[in-house]
């Protein structure tokens, strides 16, 4: 998660404005991430040479659904070892971790903040997954990849800060070779509404980008994809938040690692915004599996 644009409108596709790209960089930067995780996971009882995937899924899975949600669209992608595939936000670097160690295959991340990319590039080292994960640090909208260099791609919870999806679906198809399939897992706009801040994605309204799920089909169509499939995850989210508010009813305190690891205080208020927005129906998770044509 972490990309972002100052432009609002472009070839048809109607968002609102935008912040830019630093103010988006800005609201997902956490000095001393890495040892903030490192912290937790002595609380957890690990360390950096015992530390599983499964142990960081709670901090490196940051989108609605967490490693069901990943493990739910990387399925779809039809994945193989032979893969070369594209994370577009990679954030901390979870979902490409979980799928260069389910999938055999190589996993290419950018992400818009420093922070998260260097700390992501250090725990794949501590997942001795360093050799099939390379994040780096870029712009979706601009990515620092040749034409044609991926065989699939996928983004989790990025478009709500991106305006230009018409560009960023174009840089998508750019990179990726004929006939790849491509992900989106994004929150989508359902329903005219104004929507509370903070957002997990947006501390002011300045700084949101969602759309329709008409418009990402009118962008990626643009690009030269076709649309395979699409669906709403709405109840799947609200089972989500569920299951999440019981688990931290049964505990005392929250766990050592977590959303707010990286977000802080911020995060409590930023949930419960947008899952009451979600069960409101202003927004919904939707997904996408497109093919490059």
């Amino acid at each position: 998660m972490g990309e972002g644009d100052p432009r609002g409108r472009h070839q048809g596709v109607m968002t609102a404005p935008a912040a830019t790209s630093s103010h988006v960089a800005d609201h997902y930067a956490r000095g001393g991430l890495t040892a903030a995780i490192r912290d937790g996971l002595t609380q957890m009882g690990r360390s950096e040479r015992t530390v599983t995937a499964d142990d960081l899924a709670q901090v490196d899975e940051f989108h609605i659904g967490g490693r069901t949600s990943t493990e739910a669209l990387a399925h779809q992608l039809r994945l193989a070892p032979a893969d070369r595939v594209l994370d577009i936000g990679c954030g901390l670097g979870g979902p490409a971790r979980f799928i260069a160690a389910r999938y055999g295959c190589h996993v290419t991340g950018v992400d818009l903040t420093p922070d998260y990319v260097e700390a992501g590039n250090v725990l794949c080292g501590w997942l001795a997954l360093g050799h099939r994960v390379s994040l780096h640090h870029g712009d979706a909208l601009s990515l620092p990849f040749a034409d044609g260099t991926f065989t699939a791609a996928h983004m989790l919870h990025v478009g709500m800060n991106i305006a230009d999806k018409v560009t960023l679906f174009a840089e998508a198809a750019r990179v990726l070779r004929a006939g790849a399939q491509f992900g989106v897992f994004d929150v989508m706009r359902t329903a005219d509404g104004e929507l509370p801040y903070p957002l997990p994605w947006a501390t002011t309204a300045d700084a949101n980008s969602v759309a329709k799920p008409a418009d990402y089909h009118t962008a990626l169509i643009a690009a030269g994809f076709e649309i395979m499939s699409a669906r709403d995850r709405r109840t799947f989210a609200l089972d989500y938040f569920k299951q999440q508010s019981a688990r931290m009813a049964s505990v005392d305190g929250p766990s050592p690692l977590g959303l707010h690891t990286l977000m802080g205080e911020r995060r409590r208020d930023q949930v419960r915004n947008m899952s009451e927005s979600i069960a409101a129906g202003r927004i919904a998770p939707f997904e996408i599996i497109a093919r490059k044509q």
